[in-house]
């Protein structure tokens, strides 16, 4: 059972565990082409690439390029009570800025901290100049819609939005969780700062036990409501929609990351190239054994399957879950 600290390598391997190196050498290597990285790792190409396949995003409502457009920043955010401005090359959550609401002149952040124009120009700054970016590249600063999530999610999340992540392998769905904002992340879903991973069944979309800071939770921190149990909607429809991504991308090891808006539904929030591991400790199974699945999957049929068939192929293959 994953979620003890006493685990020997043996019990590791047996369980299916994907490790940091084997992840590395044995997938995105294999399996992601260098040349293919820019379409997601540029949250302005994965933006563009959605619209054009026709799936929805959250709405850019700006995009922030030189030091000169920071003057320029009031004017933007003119009639704007909420937004969210975050780096095009940003990783790991680093640098997201969320905007949800207005007091006077200040702007309200998800903790409730009020910050002025002149601290989101500061942070548009810095953005510019790479602090956040990967490899400390220089960087463009987008400024789009906030999410207003699902009220599914309203007992287990602090503020920010929920996001739903799920890896997909060589285009087929392997594993699925549910990432919730806590008062700790400043209401932010990344699991690095803080917020709670929640596993999810792969047949029914029910979450399961969580994940906070590597150790297994039921409740959520802030909330204290359960996390499990929680039936996510039109759930075969947002397993295709994560298929779909292998085929806009054409990276065979990918994370998914889907946010449900109460008023747009599903909404694409990022993709990424080299997803984490933790998801393993959220469902409390490795990834190997469902990986191996696909490979003999892929073995045995002779026609390449559509992004439908792969997504029910998964929720079928994988519906009995291993969590405890």
């Amino acid at each position: 059972m994953l979620g003890r600290w006493f685990i020997t390598p043996g019990e590791l391997r047996r369980l299916g565990v994907l490790g940091m190196n084997a992840r590395n050498g044995a997938f995105i290597a294999r399996y992601n082409e260098r040349a293919n990285y820019p379409l997601v790792d540029d949250k302005l190409q994965t933006k563009r690439l959605a619209l054009d396949a026709g799936i929805a995003v959250p709405e850019l409502y700006g995009v922030i390029e030189t030091q000169q457009q920071i003057k320029r920043l009031g004017r933007m955010l003119e009639g704007r009570e909420d937004f969210v401005i975050k780096p095009a090359h940003g990783a790991g959550g680093d640098g997201i800025l969320v905007i949800t609401g207005r007091m006077g002149e200040g702007f309200r952040r998800a903790s409730g901290k009020l910050m002025d124009l002149e601290a989101i120009a500061h942070h548009c700054a810095n953005i510019l100049s790479g602090m956040y970016s990967l490899g400390g590249q220089p960087d463009h600063a987008m400024i789009e819609y906030r999410v207003q999530f699902d009220p599914l999610f309203e007992q287990v999340s602090f503020q920010g939005v929920p996001d739903i992540r799920t890896v997909v392998y060589r285009g087929y769905p392997v594993m699925a969780m549910v990432r919730l904002p806590t008062r700790q992340a400043d209401g932010k879903a990344n699991l690095h700062q803080g917020a709670v991973g929640a596993g999810v069944e792969m047949g029914s979309g029910e979450t399961l036990t969580g994940v906070w800071h590597s150790r297994i939770t039921t409740r959520h921190p802030d909330t204290g409501a359960d996390i499990a149990g929680i039936p996510i909607p039109d759930w075969d429809t947002l397993l295709e929609l994560a298929a779909r991504c292998h085929d806009l991308t054409d990276l065979g090891y990918l994370g998914v990351d889907v946010v449900l808006d109460r008023d747009h539904g599903p909404l694409i929030l990022e993709l990424n190239a080299r997803p984490g591991l933790a998801i393993q400790i959220a469902n409390r199974e490795g990834l190997m054994h469902r990986i191996r699945a696909v490979d003999q999957r892929l073995a045995d049929i002779e026609d390449t399957e559509d992004a439908r068939a792969r997504a029910a192929w998964a929720q079928v293959r994988f519906a009995v879950s291993q969590a405890v």
